[in-house]
């Protein structure tokens, strides 16, 4: 078994924009004068559900893609994820901001969960493919 020292490197990454985000919850709750929940801050409930998806989808990219990468998964393709995994995860908080409807909603806020889901589903094809 090979260190997963890509995934190790991009997991990093995505710590500390896990940490950004969480320090945005945090502004978001001090300057509404919320302690618990979103206290019916909509901009709030949106930060709180952008760390959430966050918190809810990377650990199992990187789970997937790490054991791809230390099962000797090819580096190009697991380098591939690993940075599309970073800009979907970098889109989605800005696509929750944007107007409804809008383009930039779409491809923000849909391409990122989007990207997000092909990550997920190419990792879990490419393990299953090694395995079997």
């Amino acid at each position: 078994m090979i260190y997963p020292a890509s995934t190790a490197f991009y997991g990093a990454v995505l710590a500390l924009l896990y940490v950004g985000l969480s320090a945005w919850v945090m502004a978001g709750r001090v300057s509404a004068d919320v302690l618990h929940g979103d206290g019916g801050n909509a901009g709030l409930e949106k930060r709180i559900r952008a760390q959430g998806n966050f918190g809810e989808y990377v650990p199992l990219a990187l789970l997937l893609i790490g054991l791809l990468e230390a099962g000797g998964g090819g580096p190009t393709l697991v380098r591939s994820l690993l940075i599309g995994l970073v800009i979907a995860r970098v889109l989605h908080p800005f696509g929750m901001f944007a107007p409804k409807n809008a383009p930039s909603q779409f491809v923000c806020r849909g391409g990122g969960i989007l990207a997000t889901f092909a990550v997920i589903a190419v990792a879990a094809v490419a393990l299953l493919l090694r395995v079997g």
